[in-house]
């Protein structure tokens, strides 16, 4: 196991902490790596593995306990998707559902919407999606063009949301849509949709380049009759919710690139110990020592930083900017590291069975997915020059 050779880490230091990663790791052994191929064939997990997770305790565990959760710090939460991230696992969607769709029914919901929808994300009865992008806009969020017209109890959803994650698999979805279209009250909101709505449907998973476990999908509202009482938060404050919201979800994705760098480097040791080239060991060569020692440098240093930044989310203290700058730094690091480590394997490491393989096709989309890296620098840069321009 790669060790944190230079610094010791700030945050999974108590012994609760060192106690779930022990389960973490024994439910991804138990539970996902002996399925994980026939998954990927399916284009899905299976709900039983979401409800499993959910009997481990492993779901939502930074909710309140009176809404079913482990009332712990984040710092757990990303420890779960640190350690999912290190085995190279791309399937199970538990991330989004418990570190992104759960915080924005927490913040904004009504008691109610807390209280019915919760207790069963924690238990895995429910899934979770969220979904913001739609054909033509990508990340530009203010020209979304799903449409929900006020009928007086109800609002009408019209329109198609793409590349959502848990998609297929989902029961509750977080629906950005423009509320009172062409009206002087015009603007973006959120609504609670539950896939059993009328003219709701979902199209078939995506086959995608890599991450083929998970069921990314296009989502369809066909004149869907959405109750009032859905609205998440307030009319016309979908898009402050959600730039609020982006910060934990941009820091979640860089603890994955963590996660799957470490990962990658941890197999990229082993490799190269056993496997022999010339008479020796591929690790005997100083160009594996130097692109090993490098790869950990870049690791270490990104390490370093997201620790701060956990400890700042914990606080709730993490800036828009800081998410943004981590989010893009930690997945281009991310992809240079597992780049040279695939190197490393030489032709094995185009091979589909051995891990690395799936880590180099699975690691390409976080440069895109919760805003791509392109409009992560734009936002950093609007916060350098917010008060000289």
């Amino acid at each position: 196991m790669l060790k944190d050779v230079l610094i010791k880490r700030k945050v999974y230091t108590s012994e609760e902490h060192l106690m779930l990663k022990q389960g973490v790791q024994d439910f991804i052994k138990a539970e996902i790596l002996p399925h994980n191929e026939k998954w990927e064939e399916e284009g899905m997990v299976s709900r039983e593995l979401w409800k499993k997770a959910g009997e481990m305790g492993l779901l939502c565990i930074d909710m309140p306990i009176e809404y079913g959760g482990a009332g712990l710090e984040f710092s757990y939460s990303a420890l779960i998707v640190e350690e999912i991230s290190k085995h190279g696992i791309t399937g199970p969607g538990f991330f989004l559902h418990s570190d992104i769709v759960a915080p924005y029914i927490l913040h904004y919901g009504t008691e109610k919407q807390k209280k019915n929808y919760l207790p069963a994300m924690a238990k895995g009865d429910i899934i979770g999606a969220i979904a913001m992008t739609e054909p033509s806009c990508g990340s530009d969020l203010r020209s979304l063009k799903t449409t929900a017209v006020d009928k007086g109890d109800h609002y009408e959803v019209t329109g198609s949301k793409t590349f959502i994650t848990n998609g297929y698999m989902s029961d509750l979805s977080i629906v950005a849509v423009r509320t009172n279209p062409g009206t002087d009250e015009e603007g973006i909101s959120l609504l609670l949709m539950e896939s059993s709505m009328e003219g709701f449907s979902k199209g078939t998973p995506f086959k995608k380049i890599g991450m083929k476990a998970q069921d990314t999908c296009e989502l369809f509202f066909d004149k869907v009759k959405v109750p009032k009482e859905n609205l998440l938060g307030e009319e016309k404050m979908g898009f402050k919710i959600m730039m609020k919201e982006l910060a934990r979800e941009r820091l979640i994705v860089a603890i994955m690139a963590i996660g799957g760098a470490k990962g990658a480097i941890e197999q990229t040791l082993k490799y190269t110990a056993e496997r022999t080239a010339f008479k020796q060991p591929i690790a005997g060569f100083q160009n594996t020592q130097f692109k090993l020692a490098e790869a950990t440098a870049k690791l270490q240093i990104h390490q370093s930083f997201l620790d701060d930044c956990i400890l700042l989310l914990n606080k709730h203290e993490l800036s828009a900017e800081a998410a943004s700058l981590a989010k893009f730094s930690a997945t281009d690091m991310h992809s240079q590291v597992v780049d040279e480590c695939l190197q490393l394997h030489g032709g094995y490491g185009y091979i589909w069975e051995y891990p690395i393989a799936r880590m180099y096709a699975d690691n390409r989309v976080a440069r895109i997915y919760a805003g791509t890296n392109e409009i992560m620098k734009l936002l950093i840069s609007r916060g350098l020059y917010k008060d000289l321009l």
